[in-house]
């Protein structure tokens, strides 16, 4: 079985994408940036960026049935090697006692210019 999640906390797809896809008992959700889940933008700060991104995160999972407890897999993007201190922090405070396990990049952009950040998660409901 595949849900997608659209629309209950004020996002919408676009290029016929859509932020979160449930499929059995695993939530996999689309990259979350420095945008809210309603439009606004965090500003430049790569600190602000992630704790956008994470508040994004947590209610995409909870609209899936899902919680940060759940998350396995983090994939993080960043543009410049001085920004891994600042998002892994902010990370660090959302999944305190998580431990997922991470992949990370230094990448040359991302979607837009102005993204300092962009990270993909992955978790699993347990049954």
């Amino acid at each position: 079985m595949r849900d997608r999640y659209v629309g209950k906390v004020g996002h919408d797809i676009d290029f016929g994408l859509c932020m979160a896809v449930k499929a059995g008992n695993r939530v996999f959700l689309r990259g979350q940036s420095a945008t809210s889940l309603n439009g606004v933008y965090a500003g430049d700060d790569p600190a602000a960026q992630t704790e956008t991104a994470m508040t994004n995160v947590k209610a995409l999972l909870e609209e899936a049935g899902a919680e940060l407890a759940h998350i396995c897999k983090t994939t993080i993007y960043i543009t410049d090697y001085a920004y891994r201190e600042p998002v892994y922090r902010v990370i660090g405070r959302w999944l305190e006692g998580v431990y997922p396990c991470s992949t990370g990049l230094i990448v040359a952009g991302l979607a837009k210019p102005e993204l300092k950040m962009e990270i993909d998660i992955e978790a699993i409901i347990p049954e």
